[in-house]
C-alpha cells in the first residue's frame, strides 16, 4: 500500500490504489472467516470418510485455534519488528500451502497438522494486514471507513461460509479446504503489486527470543486449556493444569519484558484505557456471539429437526452488518461516539439473547427473525468499532500488537463462549436424552451470552463515563 495514501486521500474518499489494497487486506480475514464457518459444516463428512472418533474430529476444530491464538501476539509485533508486507505475504503463501494439505489428508494426523499451521499462518497474517489498514489511512474518517470495510468483510466471509460449507460437502468435503485455496491464491499476486509497509523499520534491531518463547508457551497453553473445559474428568483437569501453567508463563514472561531493552510487547501500551476496554468488550462479545450461534443451531436441529441447509440459511439474517457497517456505523460514532455505538449494540445483544432464554417447542421462523435481525445490528454496531477503538491513539510502531491484542481476545472469546455453554448444556442435561430435557438445557444456557454482553454494556458505559470526565476537564 502506497505510504502516500494518507497524504492523497485527506478525507474519506479513496484512490484506485487505496480501494485495491483495501481489499486485498481484507481478503485475509474473508478467507478466516470462510475458513472456519464452511469447517464446521463439514466435519461430520469428514469423520465418515477418515472415519475418525469423535475427540480427534473435536480437535480439527481445536488444533485451528491452538496455531491461531497461540501465536497472535507474536505474530503481530513480528510484524511490527520485521515488516507487515513481509509477515502478510509469507503467512498468506503458508495459508495456500497447508491448506491445500488439508484437501488432500487421507489420514486423521495429517488434518490435524494442517489445521494448526493454518491457524498459524492466519495469526501472522491478519494482525499484519490490520496493522498495514491503521498505519497506512490517516486516523479519523477515512481509518474508520477502512477499518469497518475490513470487519465486515470478515462477517461476510464467516456468512458465506455457512452456505458455502453445506454446498461444497454435499460435493465433496475436501472442496471445502481447496476453495480457500483458489480465492487465496487469486489474492497473491496483487498482494504483491499493491502492498507497500509505510513505517521505516530500524536498521539494526534486537528480538527478545525469551520473551518470543514465554509468550508463545503462555498463549499455546491457554488456548489449548480453554477448549478442554467442556470436558469432564481427567480431560477437564489436564485443561485446568494447562491454563495453571499458561498464568505461570505469563509471571515469567511479564519479568522477561520489564528487564529486557528492546520487549516484544511493551507493557506500557495496557496503560491505554480504552485498548483494555476494547479486548474486553471484544471478548464478551464475541464469546457471547458464538456460544449463542452454537445453542441455536443445536435448537434448530436437534429440538426442532430442521436441516443443516435450512440451519445455515436461517442464521444468515445475522449478516445483515456485511451491508449495514459501512454505511450505518460511520453515522452513529459522528453523532455517539464509539463507546456510545459499542453500548447500544451490546444493548441490542443482550435484548436478543435474553429473548431466547423462553425458546419453545412451536417457534417458527417468524418469530424469532426480529432477534436475529437484533443480533445482526449489533453486530453492525459493534463489531468493527470495537477495533477501531483498540488501536486509537496507539503508535504506528506498535499498530500490529495493537491488532494481535484485539484478535487473540476474539479467538479466546470465541473458545470460551463455546466451551462454557457446552458446559452448562452437560450440566443441565444430566444424562438425559429427551427433547425437553434438551429444551430446558438450552434455555439454562442461553443467559450466559445475555449475561455476557450485558457484562460488556456495563464495560462501555464505563468509557462513556471516562470520556466525558475528560471533555469536562479541556
Amino acid at each position: 500500500m502506497s505510504a502516500r495514501i494518507t497524504d492523497s486521500a485527506r478525507g474519506t474518499g479513496m484512490d484506485w490504489r487505496a480501494m485495491g489494497a483495501l481489499a486485498v487486506l481484507s481478503s485475509s480475514i474473508f478467507l478466516e472467516g470462510v475458513d472456519v464457518a464452511m469447517l464446521n459444516v463439514a466435519l461430520p463428512a469428514i469423520r465418515a470418510e477418515l472415519g475418525l472418533e469423535t475427540t480427534t474430529l473435536s480437535f480439527v476444530v481445536s488444533a485451528y485455534v491452538l496455531g491461531y491464538a497461540g501465536f497472535l501476539l507474536l505474530g503481530g509485533r513480528v510484524a511490527d519488528l520485521f515488516g507487515r508486507r513481509r509477515m502478510f505475504l509469507a503467512a498468506l503463501v503458508t495459508f495456500i500451502a497447508f491448506s491445500a494439505l488439508g484437501g488432500v489428508a487421507q489420514e486423521g494426523w495429517l488434518l490435524l497438522v494442517s489445521r494448526f499451521v493454518t491457524g498459524m499462518s492466519a495469526a501472522f497474517m491478519t494482525p499484519a494486514a490490520l496493522s498495514l489498514i491503521t498505519t497506512n489511512f490517516a486516523e479519523g474518517p477515512q481509518r474508520n471507513r477502512a477499518v469497518l470495510i475490513y470487519a465486515s468483510t470478515g462477517s461476510a466471509g464467516f456468512a458465506m461460509g455457512l452456505v458455502l460449507g453445506g454446498l461444497l460437502t454435499a460435493i465433496n468435503w475436501r472442496w471445502v479446504f481447496f476453495a480457500p485455496v483458489i480465492v487465496a491464491t487469486g489474492v497473491l499476486p496483487f498482494a504483491f503489486w499493491l502492498l507497500r509497509d509505510s513505517v521505516e523499520r530500524p536498521a539494526r534491531m534486537s528480538f527478545d527470543f525469551g520473551g518470543a518463547i514465554t509468550l508463545t508457551a503462555a498463549m499455546l497453553l491457554a488456548a489449548f486449556g480453554v477448549t478442554r473445559l467442556e470436558h469432564a474428568g481427567t480431560t477437564l483437569w489436564v485443561g485446568l493444569a494447562c491454563l495453571g501453567g499458561s498464568v505461570v508463563l505469563a509471571a515469567l514472561f511479564v519479568t522477561i519484558e520489564r528487564t529486557v531493552r528492546e520487549p516484544l510487547v511493551r507493557l506500557g501500551v495496557f496503560r491505554s484505557g480504552s485498548l483494555v476496554r476494547a479486548n474486553l468488550i471484544a471478548l464478551l462479545f464475541i464469546g457471547s456471539f458464538m456460544g449463542f450461534q452454537f445453542l441455536t443451531s443445536l435448537y434448530l436441529q436437534e429440538v426442532l429437526g430442521w436441516t443443516a441447509l435450512e440451519t445455515s440459511l436461517t442464521l444468515l439474517v445475522m449478516a445483515i452488518d456485511v451491508v449495514l457497517a459501512p454505511l450505518v456505523s460511520p453515522w452513529f460514532v459522528r453523532r455517539l461516539g464509539s463507546m456510545g455505538t459499542m453500548f447500544g449494540g451490546l444493548l441490542l445483544a443482550s435484548a436478543a439473547y435474553l429473548i431466547f432464554v423462553n425458546v419453545g417447542l412451536d417457534w417458527s421462523y417468524l418469530q424469532m427473525l426480529p432477534m436475529l435481525v437484533l443480533v445482526g445490528l449489533a453486530f453492525t454496531l459493534v463489531y468493527g468499532v470495537m477495533t477501531i477503538v483498540a488501536t486509537e491513539g496507539v503508535g504506528p510502531s506498535e499498530q500490529g500488537l495493537a491488532s494481535g491484542l484485539l484478535n487473540t481476545s476474539v479467538q479466546f472469546g470465541a473458545a470460551l463462549g463455546l466451551s462454557a455453554v457446552s458446559a452448562v448444556m452437560v450440566l443441565n442435561l444430566g444424562g438425559a436424552d429427551t427433547t425437553g430435557a434438551r429444551l430446558e438445557a438450552l434455555r439454562w444456557a442461553y443467559l450466559l451470552p445475555a449475561s455476557g454482553v450485558a457484562l460488556g454494556a456495563l464495560i462501555a458505559f464505563t468509557g462513556l463515563r471516562s470520556a466525558r470526565r475528560s471533555r469536562a476537564a479541556q
